[in-house]
């Protein structure tokens, strides 16, 4: 199987130059394959916060390579870096952390934007995905005019509006209720198959891991 990412021997300590290190991550090895989807199962403290942004190229290992697409990110300056992560990468967190002041079509437009998209296309591409999620008549509401799952759902839409070779997600569904967190789980679900996306979605709900490709407990590799 070919890897869209390739985390090799990743290791992290924070604060050490101080009298007390906190080691992260050590010697973590795992890889995502091409239209892979790939639960991150650990413990609150365990470091899945800290894979996923080296993984997604916000931190820097102490030791190891991280491998996007066949390139090595690791000794990269901070342009390549933010051009990988705007083309090849797409972020969903626990919270949405959409833009309050604009709607939801023009929160999936913007980042196309400033990726050089037309504004047409842009838009198409907003309308689109908005269609597939079921949101296409919220396209001119605002975050504070959706629901929980509605603005999760936006997210999602947001975080692949540049079509990128990986997801990566945070506890994506870890702010809603059980029987919306099902439900919004199920339309990303279906996102990501219908785009033969890859991703790394963390998560603590067993039973959502459980309907993924393959699970990894941190403990097990850290």
């Amino acid at each position: 199987m070919n890897e869209v990412l390739h985390l090799d021997a990743i290791s992290k300590t924070y604060g050490k130059d101080s009298a007390a290190p906190v080691p992260v991550l050590k010697g973590l090895s795992l890889g995502v394959g091409k239209a892979e989807v790939v639960a991150l199962v650990a413990p609150s403290g365990a470091g899945k916060s800290t894979l996923l942004h080296i993984a997604g190229l916000l931190d820097t290992p102490d030791e190891g390579r991280v491998i996007l697409n066949g390139r090595d990110m690791t000794g990269l300056g901070d342009g390549p870096r933010t051009e990988a992560r705007r083309q090849e990468l797409g972020f969903v967190y626990q919270f949405h952390h959409l833009l309050p002041e604009f709607t939801a079509a023009e929160n999936i437009i913007l980042p196309q934007l400033a990726n050089g998209v037309s504004q047409s296309a842009a838009q198409a591409r907003a309308q689109d995905l908005l269609g597939r999620v079921g949101l296409s008549h919220r396209d001119s509401h605002r975050p504070a005019e959706l629901s929980g799952g509605e603005q999760q759902r936006v997210a999602f839409c947001r975080a692949l509006a540049n079509q990128p070779a990986l997801l990566l997600a945070d506890e994506p569904t870890g702010n809603l209720d059980p029987e919306t967190s099902d439900k919004v789980f199920d339309v990303l679900m279906t996102l990501v198959r219908e785009t033969g996306l890859s991703a790394l979605i963390a998560t603590h709900n067993l039973d959502l891991a459980s309907r993924m490709d393959r699970v990894i407990r941190l403990g097990e590799h850290g």
